[in-house]
């Protein structure tokens, strides 16, 4: 089931999830559960639109009712998860992270890889909040530093997320 958006609807807000496609069965549970949470309360899931958190978290607000996003690197739809409701396959590769980074309200990372690490980075530095689950131990260091934030579950990573989005929380079904 896919809601229905009129041209002249804005979503709720976007947030992304990111994550490793060679991802674990606990990191693809985390991730899938984020995006249920997520399209619980209106939100739309953007993700790199692959396998693993990216697949997970997408299935996770489909099976929800919910609006999910897929930036591709490639030139083609057919790399895409099933659950995505919209597929851009951008032809910018890892470039495609900028992309989807300024496009989110906040990002959840859930586990680590070497791109998930980039798109933290690109988030931190760009002032987008990001909030791990599961993945990397980053401390932000210096004075007046804004680094990413740890969260212990999903339901942590999903409420913090939201207090980004325009009009504080969202109200849903959660």
């Amino acid at each position: 089931m896919t809601p229905e958006v009129s041209a002249r609807e804005s979503p709720a807000g976007y947030v992304g999830v990111i994550g490793p496609s060679a991802a674990t069965a606990h990191q693809e549970r985390l991730a899938e559960e984020v995006g249920r949470q997520l399209a619980g309360h209106g939100a739309v899931v953007l993700t790199g639109g692959h396998d693993g958190v990216m697949a997970a978290a997408s299935r996770g607000a489909h099976q929800a009712g919910g609006l999910t996003l897929g930036l591709l690197p490639g030139t083609t739809r057919h790399e895409a998860n099933p659950y995505l409701t919209v597929s851009v396959p951008t032809g910018l590769g890892e470039m495609r992270s900028a992309l989807l980074v300024r496009s989110c309200a906040a990002l959840i990372a859930v586990g680590g890889s070497w791109g998930t690490l980039s798109e933290i980075a690109l988030a931190v530095r760009t002032g987008i909040p990001v909030y791990l689950l599961d993945g990397w131990r980053l401390d932000a260091d210096g004075p007046g530093a804004d680094g990413p934030v740890h969260v212990g579950t999903a339901q942590e990573a999903v409420d913090a997320a939201l207090q980004h989005l325009p009009g504080g929380r969202l109200t849903g079904a959660g």
